[in-house]
C-alpha cells in the first residue's frame, strides 16, 4: 500500500510559506477573466446533449412492462427539460427512425407510439454485456465517487443525474448493492433520504483511495526520472501540479502565469483525505477544492458534466456554496460551457485535437450507437433501408463516435468577460435527469 501525506503533513508544509502565497493568490484572484469559446468542447457537448437524449428514451421503453414497451406521443410531450433537449421531444424522437419506430396506438389510432427498432434492441442488449463486463471498474468508480464524501455515502437523488456521465447501468443502485453487499449498502439517511453507503471502513479501500492526478504524476515521473519527484510527494516533501491547457494567449500573460505558478506550488491535497481541519477561507482548500472537481470529471465516462449536478454534491463533498466560480478562475484546468442552453463543465485534458483520450468501453459503445442515430438523422426514411448494414456494427470494433472535425481545437476570444451567473441556469437544467 502507498504511504500518501497526511493532512497535518500538508499542513506544516503549508503553513512554512504561507504569508507568500495568501499574497499572491489573493490578489491574482480578484482579476476578471474573459470568456474563451471553444469550439471544438462545445461541438462535443452539443452532440453528446443529443445522445443521451436519445439513451434515456432508449431506457425508458426497455423498463416499461414487457405488455407495453412503446411511449406515447403524450407521455413524453412534458419531457423536454428533462432530457435537456432545445427541441420538443416528439420532434426529436422522429429524428431517428433507425432507433424509433413509430406506430399507431392499438386502441387509439391518432395517437402516435414509439418502439425500439431491432438495431436498437441489438445495441442495448451489447450495452448490458458491457456493464457486466465492465462490473469491476464500475464498482470502483462508485467506491472512488462515495469514498470522497464527508459520510461516505450519498442521497440517490443526488446520484442519479450523474448515472449517465458516470457510465453507470440504469438500475445501478438495485444491481450494484444486491452484487456486492460487502461494499454497498441503501440506508435511509437522518433527513429520510434513500442514500448508497459503503459498507467497509474508509482505510479498508485504500487501495481506491489514489486519484488521478497521483496516477498520473506517478507514470509520468517513473518514465522520465525513476519516480523520484512523486516518492518525495509521498513523503509530504513536495506538490503536485495539474496539467494545464490555456486558451491562445493566456500562457503568455504574466500575471496569469505567476498566479499559475504560486498555486502549483501549494501541497496537493487527495480529494480522498479528510478536509476538515483545513482553513475553509486558505488558498489550501482552494486546491484541495481544484482537486476534488478535477478527480469527480476524471471518474466520468467524457470528463464533463452538467454544473448543477455537481451543485447536488455541495454539502456531501465539503464544497463551498460558490464553488463553481473554481472554473472560470482555472480556466487552464477547465471548460465553461454554455451550450444547449445550459451550463456545462469540462476538464481539458480529456481531449485532444477535438477526441476524447482513452475513451473506455462504455465510450466506445456510445460511439455505435451515435452512428445509428446519424445515419437515421441524415436519410431519415432512406436509413430505415440500411438496418440490416448497421446492424453489423455490434460486433463492429472499429466504428466509433466521431466527436470532432480535422479543424481540432480553434479557441475564440468573446468580447466581453464572463459573468458567472450562480444561480440563474436554463429553464433546461433543473438537476433531475429522470429516466
Amino acid at each position: 500500500m502507498r504511504y500518501r501525506a497526511t493532512i497535518n503533513d500538508l499542513q506544516t508544509i503549508f503553513k512554512l510559506h504561507l504569508p507568500h502565497h495568501h499574497h499572491q493568490l489573493r490578489t491574482i484572484t480578484k482579476v476578471r477573466l474573459k470568456w474563451v469559446k471553444n469550439r471544438s468542447l462545445d461541438s462535443i457537448i452539443d452532440l453528446h446533449t443529443d445522445l443521451k437524449a436519445a439513451c434515456l428514451l432508449k431506457d425508458a421503453i426497455i423498463h416499461r412492462p414487457s405488455s407495453a414497451q412503446f411511449l406515447t406521443a403524450k407521455s413524453i410531450s412534458d419531457t423536454q427539460k428533462l432530457l435537456g433537449l432545445t427541441i420538443p421531444t416528439l420532434r426529436f424522437i422522429r429524428r431517428y427512425p433507425t432507433l424509433f419506430e413509430e406506430f399507431p396506438h392499438p386502441k387509439y389510432p391518432s395517437l402516435p407510439c414509439f418502439r425500439l427498432t431491432n438495431i436498437a434492441l441489438n445495441l442495448h442488449n451489447l450495452e448490458r454485456k458491457i456493464y457486466q463486463n465492465q462490473e469491476p471498474e464500475i464498482v470502483t468508480r462508485l467506491c472512488k465517487v462515495l469514498m470522497m464524501s464527508r459520510e461516505k455515502q450519498l442521497p440517490l437523488q443526488s446520484i442519479h443525474p450523474l448515472r449517465w456521465d458516470l457510465g453507470f447501468p440504469y438500475d445501478y443502485d438495485k444491481t450494484l448493492a444486491e452484487n456486492h453487499p460487502d461494499k454497498f449498502r441503501i440506508v435511509k439517511s437522518s433527513n429520510g433520504l434513500s442514500c448508497i453507503k459503503l459498507v467497509k471502513r474508509v482505510d479498508e479501500y485504500a487501495e481506491f483511495a489514489v486519484s488521478e492526478l497521483q496516477k498520473m504524476n506517478e507514470i509520468k515521473e517513473s518514465s522520465i526520472n525513476g519516480g523520484d519527484h512523486y516518492r518525495r510527494f509521498t513523503r509530504g516533501q513536495t506538490a503536485l501540479a495539474f496539467p494545464l491547457s490555456f486558451p491562445r494567449g493566456y500562457g503568455a500573460q504574466k500575471k496569469v502565469k505567476s498566479w499559475m505558478d504560486e498555486f502549483q506550488k501549494l501541497p496537493y491535497i487527495s480529494p480522498y483525505e479528510d478536509s476538515s481541519g483545513i482553513d475553509p477561507e486558505s488558498e489550501l482548500m482552494e486546491k484541495r477544492i481544484v482537486g476534488v472537481l478535477h478527480e469527480l470529471l476524471s471518474l466520468t465516462v467524457y470528463k464533463k458534466t452538467k454544473r448543477n449536478y455537481l451543485r447536488n454534491l455541495t454539502d456531501e463533498y465539503n464544497l463551498p456554496f460558490r464553488f463553481t466560480r473554481i472554473f472560470t478562475r482555472y480556466p487552464g484546468i477547465f471548460y465553461l460551457s454554455l451550450k444547449c442552453k445550459t451550463t456545462s463543465v469540462a476538464l481539458k485534458e480529456g481531449y485532444r485535437k477535438g477526441k476524447l483520450v482513452n475513451p473506455c468501453a462504455i465510450a466506445k459503445f456510445r460511439g455505435k450507437f451515435h452512428h445509428v442515430m446519424r445515419t437515421g438523422l441524415i436519410y431519415r426514411k432512406k436509413g430505415l433501408e440500411m438496418l440490416p448494414e448497421l446492424d453489423r456494427l455490434v460486433e463492429d470494433e472499429t466504428v466509433g463516435i466521431e466527436e470532432q472535425d480535422s479543424s481540432g481545437e480553434e479557441e475564440i476570444e468573446s468580447s466581453g468577460e464572463w459573468v458567472d451567473h450562480e444561480d440563474e441556469d436554463s429553464e433546461f437544467d433543473d438537476g433531475s435527469d429522470q429516466d
